[in-house]
C-alpha cells in the first residue's frame, strides 16, 4: 500500500497519478492526511499521559519515604485516573491507526511515470515486436480440435470431474505440459533464479499482503473453514516468504523461481474468447519474483522481459510486448508489460505474460525491508513476471506448428518430450 511519506509529500501529485489509473482518490488521500493529523495529536497526549504518570510514580515512593500516607494514596487515585484517561487515549489512537490502514488498502498503486494513460486494453502500447510469423493453411484447426484428434487434452472429462475450465491432459499433451514447465524451470535457474516449491495453499495475511486482498477476493476459491486461500499464481507464497523480514543489502537482490498449479475463479468470464485453453480455472505457470534495492529495480524489470522474450523466442513463436496503460493495469502495479503470442489458427492474440515493477506498494504491506548502508532500514522493491503461464503456451505451440504429417514439436523442447512429432 501506498506510504504516509508519499501521501504527506505531495497529496495532490498522488491524486493526480491514480487518476491515470481510473482512481478518484482525492477523498480518500484527504481523510487519511486528516487522521493522521488526529494520529500525531492522539501520540502526544499519550505520550504526555505516560510522562505525567511516570512522575507520579516517582512521586509515590517519595511520599511513602516521607511517611506521608494521605499524600501518597491521593497520589495513588491520581495515577487510576490518569491511567483509565490514558487507556482511552490508546483505543482512539489504535482506532485511528486502523481506520488509516483500512482506506490505504483501498487505495491502488500509483502508476510509474512511463505509463500511458487509457482507460481498456485498447489504450495499450505495443512497445515490442518479434518471432517468426506462421502462414497456415484456411482450414487449419482451432487447438480445441488439434487436442481432440491426437487425443492430448479432453475438456469433457473434466468437465465431468470438476466443472468447465479444469481440462484433463492425456498422453503426448500431458507430457508436452510437463516439458514446458522443464523447460521454462530450467531456463529461470540459468538466469540466476534459485527455485521455491510453495504451497498451494495461503494464509490472509499472505493474502493481503501481496495485494490480492481486498482487491480480488471474489476471483480467489476460498476455503472457508480454515479461511485458507488457492493460489492464483505462486507470486504470492514466493513473494510472502520474505514477510516482515529485515533483508541484510548484501543478501539483495534475491531472484527466485517457482512452479505451481494456479487457481482463478475467473467470475463473469464467457464467450467464445474463453474456448478451449484460453480461460482457465486451474493451470500451470513458471514465476520470477524479485526483491531488490529501488534504485535497481528497474533494470532488474528490463532483465525480466529480456528473459521472457527468450523464452518465446527459443520456442519459436510470434510475440509482441504490451505497455499497459493506467486503466488495465492491476490494482498493486507501477507498471506493467503484457506478453502476448499470436495464435495463428485463431487469428488472435494471447497473453502469456505479465511482467511487472510493484516498487515499495507490496512492501509496505508485507513489511519487507533491508538494512542500508546508512544503517537504517528502507522498503524493497518487489516485481514478478509469468515465465511463463501455460495453457495459451499450448494453444500457440499447437496450432502454430500443424502440418498435414502432425504437430511439430519446437526443438528446445524434443530432449523433455522424448519426441519431435504429435501424429
Amino acid at each position: 500500500m501506498l506510504t504516509l511519506q508519499q501521501i504527506k509529500e505531495n497529496p495532490a501529485f498522488i491524486i493526480e497519478r491514480l487518476a491515470v489509473k481510473g482512481f478518484d482518490g482525492k477523498e480518500a488521500i484527504e481523510q487519511v492526511i486528516a487522521l493522521d493529523d488526529e494520529r500525531k495529536r492522539l501520540q502526544l497526549e499519550n505520550d504526555n499521559r505516560a510522562a505525567q504518570l511516570k512522575k507520579l510514580a516517582g512521586n509515590i515512593g517519595a511520599l511513602m519515604k516521607q511517611g506521608d500516607k494521605d499524600g501518597a494514596e491521593a497520589a495513588k487515585l491520581q495515577v487510576a485516573e490518569l491511567k483509565e484517561l490514558q487507556k482511552e487515549v490508546s483505543e482512539r489512537l489504535a482506532a485511528t491507526e486502523k481506520n488509516i490502514e483500512q482506506i490505504l488498502l483501498n487505495v491502488p498503486n500509483i502508476p510509474y511515470k512511463g505509463v500511458p494513460e487509457g482507460r481498456t486494453a485498447e489504450d495499450n502500447v505495443v512497445e515490442k515486436t518479434g518471432g517468426p510469423m506462421p502462414e497456415l493453411p484456411e482450414d487449419a484447426l482451432p487447438h480445441w480440435e488439434l487436442a481432440k484428434k491426437y487425443n492430448l487434452i479432453d475438456f469433457d472429462l473434466g468437465v465431468k470431474i470438476t466443472g468447465a475450465g479444469f481440462p484433463v491432459y492425456l498422453g503426448k499433451g500431458a507430457k508436452l505440459q510437463r516439458a514446458l514447465i522443464q523447460f521454462f524451470l530450467d531456463s529461470a535457474s540459468e538466469a540466476g533464479y534459485l527455485e521455491v516449491q510453495p504451497p498451494y495453499v495461503v494464509n490472509e495475511a499472505s493474502g493481503y499482503g501481496t495485494g490480492q486482498l481486498p482487491d480480488k477476493e471474489g476471483q480467489m476459491y476460498h476455503v472457508t473453514v480454515d479461511n485458507l486461500y488457492l493460489i492464483p499464481t505462486a507470486e504470492v507464497p514466493v513473494t510472502n516468504l520474505y514477510r516482515d523480514v529485515i533483508i541484510p543489502a548484501d543478501r539483495l537482490p534475491i531472484k527466485n523461481c517457482a512452479y505451481s498449479a494456479c487457481f482463478r475463479r475467473e467470475a463473469g468470464s464467457y464467450g467464445k474468447d474463453v474456448r478451449g485453453l484460453n480461460r482457465l480455472h486451474q493451470f500451470d505457470k513458471v514465476e520470477i519474483v524479485r526483491i531488490e534495492r529501488p534504485e535497481d529495480s528497474y533494470s532488474a524489470l528490463e532483465e525480466m522481459k529480456d528473459h521472457v522474450q527468450s523464452l518465446l523466442d527459443r520456442l519459436g513463436l510470434p510475440w509482441h510486448i504490451l505497455r499497459l496503460c493506467g486503466g488495465d493495469m492491476s490494482f498493486t502495479s507501477a507498471i506493467t508489460f503484457d506478453f502476448e503470442v499470436f495464435s495463428a489458427a485463431q487469428k488472435r492474440w494471447l497473453e502469456v505474460s505479465s511482467v511487472s515493477n510493484f516498487e515499495t506498494y507490496q512492501a509496505n504491506r508485507l513489511k519487507c525491508r533491508y538494512r542500508g548502508d546508512d544503517k537504517k532500514t528502507h522498503l524493497v522493491h518487489t516485481l514478478n513476471g509469468s515465465a511463463l503461464a501455460l495453457p495459451r503456451i499450448m494453444a500457440a505451440l499447437l496450432e502454430n506448428n500443424q502440418t498435414p504429417e502432425g504437430i511439430v514439436v519446437p526443438e528446445v523442447l524434443r530432449k523433455y518430450t522424448g519426441f519431435d512429432i504429435i501424429d
